[in-house]
């Protein structure tokens, strides 16, 4: 069932996710993740140098830092000698740099991992068309006065409408759907209603405000770059609300199908910035660094699905996670899947549990089975904290590993759908 040899996650830390244009507005990804990997290395002690990696995942790449990860590394105090490197998978980002130090650790290329992943969504550029560009570029390169001038009246009012970088970037360019288009066909699929939604949002809300305390144990202050509004730092998430209500949430509207649709800003994850860092150890490193470790990494997989219908990812995920550990839903203790849509995860839900979906699309005898509403993201989930999307995948593996902890449980699953068609799933445990 668990891999040949122990892959540790010996501890945590991560900044307050703050909603897009508010906390971090002028905080960038880099400084974010400084915070993050350099608070973890003050809390654990540990020797920077014993690193072999770092490795952070990050959507949205500044252009400013190209490789975040090591610019993260550097600045946070780690020698120069050690290399770090930035992965993209998406929503599953996240998990891609935990698996791939682990990945690395099964086959001997490194005893000690610093792993997570940072965004800044708020500062995601906007861009100039092709055609614009183009002008610019020969202006730039105009040596006369006649010749700029000649430039820049080929000028249109067209070429200064920028192009919406994080729009595009949340937009698959093979089906020509955005995600919240893909949730509102899974939506349909397995008839989730506006209702359905909300009350699964309006939940995510209330465990979270409920575990406010609980989520301040894995975060660490960030002082901001820019004081804002007198504010000089942040020390807890700003996305959950205290007072929401579902009279509150059925007054927004659709917002990818303004007609039919059910989708709404209430419904859907929170745009957020922030970032998180995991030490990853194997035994011989454990042993040497006298630390107690959170948990254990058992089982990963990837799985691909029609992008059309992208956040039922999960489902496809953790089919074949059992395939290869057997280890399957009913052996959860808790489950995390990201709430990217409330229509996704509920439609992985009904997915999971319809024996004639299962067969047909996933090849099995029987359904998956029941994901229960009673251990499902017990402390909420993107919908009220946020999902920086190359960030979510490591604070799912912190924040289960600490809550299994407080209820003296063993083993959690977690998961999530990735834009793009693919789900990812990861198996923890308690040691």
């Amino acid at each position: 069932m668990n891999f040949d040899q122990p892959i540790y996650i010996v501890d945590g830390v991560r900044t307050p996710f703050a909603k897009m244009g508010t906390a971090f507005a002028e905080t960038d990804a880099t400084e974010l993740g400084r915070v993050a990997v350099a608070e973890l290395l003050a809390k654990t002690g540990l020797d920077p140098a014993t690193i072999e990696e770092v490795i952070m995942g990050c959507v949205a790449q500044p252009a400013d830092a190209a490789n975040i990860a090591r610019v993260i590394a550097l600045r946070a105090g780690i020698p120069e000698t050690v290399s770090a490197v930035t992965v993209h998978r998406n929503c599953a980002s996240g998990f891609e740099s935990v698996t791939q130090a682990a990945e690395k650790m099964m086959v001997g290329r490194g005893d000690t991992f610093l792993v997570g992943g940072t965004e800044n969504m708020s500062l995601v550029p906007l861009l100039y068309s092709a055609t614009a560009a183009k002008k610019f570029m020969t202006l730039s390169r105009a040596k006369t006065w006649q010749e700029k001038l000649a430039v820049a009246s080929s000028f249109r009012p067209e070429d200064f409408k920028p192009r919406v970088g994080l729009q595009l970037g949340l937009s698959d360019p093979v089906s020509g759907l955005n995600m919240g288009q893909t949730a509102e066909n899974v939506a349909r699929d397995f008839n989730i209603t506006r209702d359905d939604q909300d009350k699964f949002s309006l939940a995510s809300h209330l465990k979270a405000v409920a575990a406010k305390d609980k989520l301040k144990e894995e975060t660490t202050p960030v002082y901001l770059t820019k004081v804002r509004n007198g504010q000089t730092y942040i020390d807890e998430d700003n996305g959950p609300r205290k007072g929401q209500t579902l009279e509150a949430l059925a007054k927004l509207k659709p917002v990818f199908e303004r007609v039919s649709g059910s989708v709404t800003a209430g419904n859907a994850s929170q745009i957020t910035d922030g970032a998180v860092a995991l030490l990853m150890m194997n035994e011989k490193a454990l042993k040497a660094s006298g630390l107690t470790p959170l948990g254990k990494l058992v089982g990963f997989q990837y799985a691909g699905c029609d992008p059309t219908r992208m956040g039922l990812g999960p489902a496809y995920a953790i089919n074949k996670a059992e395939g290869r550990y057997g280890l399957g839903i009913k052996d959860a203790d808790l489950i995390e899947i990201n709430e990217a849509f409330a229509a996704q995860v509920i439609g992985c839900q009904r997915a999971a549990k319809d024996a004639k979906y299962c067969r047909e699309k996933l090849g099995r005898d029987s359904a998956l089975g029941e994901i229960p509403d009673e251990i499902l993201n017990v402390n909420g989930g993107a919908i009220a904290l946020g999902h920086p999307v190359g960030v979510t995948g490591s604070r799912l593996v912190l924040t289960a590993l600490k809550e299994l902890h407080r209820r003296k449980l063993k083993r959690a699953l977690l998961s999530l759908c990735v834009g793009g068609g693919q789900g990812g799933a990861l198996w923890v445990e308690t040691v």
